[in-house]
């Protein structure tokens, strides 16, 4: 396909991709109308700790086993009272038990399942399902990245895991390689901190910066505007390239320079990088990084379409390039995408009202 052909194709309406019966699912751009289930509100005691597996700016995650049924748990606890101030912390807490509770209710093989929240000596706490593995920012450095076909499934796929939330009206807020558990000999891939980020947005430290890098929001995040799904596809463009590169559309040591250009400044064509790569590719990523969400892409289902369409273009040798000097390894397992909650890709429709939003 030309590159003009598939631009044409990128900015027109695609089609639904049926399922393995051959039926065209319903689609997911409708929120679900379901109520929100309630959260147990089990107490922290009725988990027992273990050690510490993981550590950030807002939280401590430990391993942890559900007396009750025995089952592996990882318990996640925000310092709350330590980031924001007295008299906000009830209006916090609120919108963390209404963000539990939205989370509670995705229920995708991609997605890290939330089990329960509530609060323990001052601290919020959310207990989570339990995986191995590794998150994706190991794979973001020259050496270390994985081959092209791999990179294209796995983010075909995350996109359709972000579909099915944003049809729930769920929206992640902070998509980047961190947050997105992969276990790669299983094919096992995870979407964590569903339920989290709308908390940690409104942190803000004494000089009024939205806490953690800014290096994959998008340019109506940083503005402090009101978000819905496709800033996460935003994110998840960011994401791509750097999977791609091992560099991130807009870097700086400034913030204020970094913060500028990602609301200003043209992202470079990703063959800047890698000039093997198809100039299809680089018009999908572009559609991606739009400063305008209105000309963003409009659903995830769409951007994993067109990831796809690319794949299908791509010769063997190119396939499993990685852009550097490592051989690439198996990764078989990610071909094995998710087709869940398939819609119309239509690009410029307005995503659906996100009901978790009113807050």
């Amino acid at each position: 396909m030309s590159a003009a052909g598939f631009l044409k194709r990128l900015l027109g309406r695609g089609a639904s991709v049926p399922d393995e019966a051959g039926a065209v699912p319903p689609s997911s751009h409708q929120p679900s109308t379901l109520p929100l289930p309630k959260l147990a509100g089990a107490k922290l005691d009725s988990y027992e700790m273990g050690e510490e597996i993981g550590r950030g700016a807002m939280a401590v995650v430990n391993r942890a086993v559900e007396r009750r049924t025995g089952r592996q748990v990882a318990i996640k606890r925000l310092s709350l009272q330590r980031e924001f101030a007295p008299e906000d912390l009830l209006d916090v807490r609120d919108r963390f038990m209404r963000e539990a509770s939205a989370a509670q209710h995705l229920e995708h093989p991609d997605i890290l399942r939330v089990i329960d929240a509530g609060e323990s000596g001052g601290d919020t706490w959310i207990a989570m399902e339990f995986v191995e593995g590794h998150d994706l920012s190991h794979h973001t450095r020259s050496g270390q990245l994985l081959p092209l076909r791999e990179v294209l499934l796995l983010v075909a796929r995350l996109a359709r895991a972000l579909n099915y939330a944003h049809g729930h009206g769920v929206v992640h807020r902070d998509i980047k390689p961190a947050n997105v558990m992969v276990e790669r000999p299983t094919g096992r891939v995870k979407i964590m901190d569903f339920g989290i980020a709308r908390v940690a947005d409104g942190s803000r430290t004494r000089t009024g910066l939205v806490l953690g890098t800014p290096s994959y929001m998008s340019p109506e995040q940083l503005a402090g505007l009101k978000v819905d799904g496709r800033s996460d596809l935003y994110s998840l463009g960011a994401m791509l390239f750097q999977l791609l590169t091992g560099h991130l559309p807009h870097q700086s040591d400034s913030m204020a320079t970094l913060m500028h250009q990602i609301a200003n400044q043209v992202p470079p064509d990703v063959r800047q990088f890698r000039a093997e790569l198809p100039e299809s590719l680089a018009l999908v990523l572009a559609l991606c990084l739009e400063k305008r969400p209105e000309l963003r892409y409009q659903s995830g289902e769409a951007l994993a379409q067109d990831l796809e369409a690319v794949l299908a273009e791509l010769p063997v040798s190119l396939s499993n390039s990685t852009g550097g000097t490592t051989p690439p390894t198996a990764g078989q397992a990610f071909e094995q995408t998710l087709r869940m909650h398939t819609g119309d890709a239509v690009h410029n429709q307005p995503p659906p009202a996100d009901p978790a939003s009113k807050t």
